[in-house]
């Protein structure tokens, strides 16, 4: 199942309508772990919800400790911009400032990292637009980006009423962050409420949060909730909320 098909929208709510290619409705989209399913750990280990999570995304995160916070949420743009085929846009910066573009690593190019010092370099290996080697790039992103240098790529968002793909972040170190994943209107109040996912540390799937502030609302959380938002794993405040630029 995915995230539309197992999270009704509240009684008396609508879902936000999206266009079928945005990245709001890719992230709705997002195929779900059997109900009732554990959330995996990198190493093979298991995360127990304890209250955290409603349910576990159906992504592979790989065999290293590098899928954390702000790296699901920079999978999840990046996944989208790949399946649409928007190569030239895929391209984050780390931490350092150096701006990986995927468009120059299907060329073949590779990133070396020396110190504080990070070039690219031309690699014997052909141009490759396989997902295996979509990947490997990723997992370099990874490794140098973090919340910090995510939120330099971000737009501020207006307060406590976020949109889909929305991202309440906390740069630092280690700072948060999570992703707004769907949302719905209450066709009488207008009262809008959505979903939150996140990753964590050490690196673990991607799951559906819980909202430990409304137990008959979660997973949904609301909209219009003040100066802060309180997740299960972390508590940011309304000036934290941001967006990717282009969206």
């Amino acid at each position: 199942m995915t995230i539309k098909d197992r999270f009704l929208a509240p009684a008396g709510c609508a879902r936000v309508v999206a266009a079928s290619d945005s990245f709001a409705a890719y992230l709705r989209n997002l195929p779900l772990k059997p109900h009732g399913s554990v959330v995996k750990l990198f190493d093979g280990r298991f995360k127990p919800s304890h209250g955290v999570y409603v349910a576990a995304v159906d992504l592979p995160i790989g065999r290293r400790d590098l899928h954390q916070c702000a790296d699901a949420v920079i999978r999840l743009r990046a996944e989208y911009l790949f399946a649409q085929g928007r190569y030239s846009d895929i391209r984050f910066r780390f931490a350092s400032g150096f701006m990986a573009e995927y468009s120059r690593w299907r060329r073949g190019e590779r990133i070396k990292v020396r110190g504080n010092s990070v070039s690219w370099r031309q690699q014997a290996a052909a141009p490759s637009t396989a997902y295996v080697d979509f990947w490997k790039y990723l997992e370099t992103v990874f490794a140098y980006a973090g919340t910090a240098s995510l939120a330099k790529e971000l737009a501020a968002a207006p307060g406590d009423d976020p949109e889909i793909g929305d991202i309440f972040i906390q740069p630092g170190h280690p700072g948060h962050a999570v992703i707004v994943v769907d949302a719905a209107v209450n066709r009488g109040t207008g009262r809008k409420v959505f979903l939150l996912a996140q990753s964590y540390m050490p690196a673990q799937e991607i799951q559906i949060l819980a909202n430990p502030d409304d137990v008959q609302l979660s997973p949904w959380y609301a909209a219009g909730f003040g100066i802060e938002l309180r997740t299960p794993e972390w508590t940011f405040a309304a000036g934290n909320l941001m967006r990717f630029r282009e969206e």
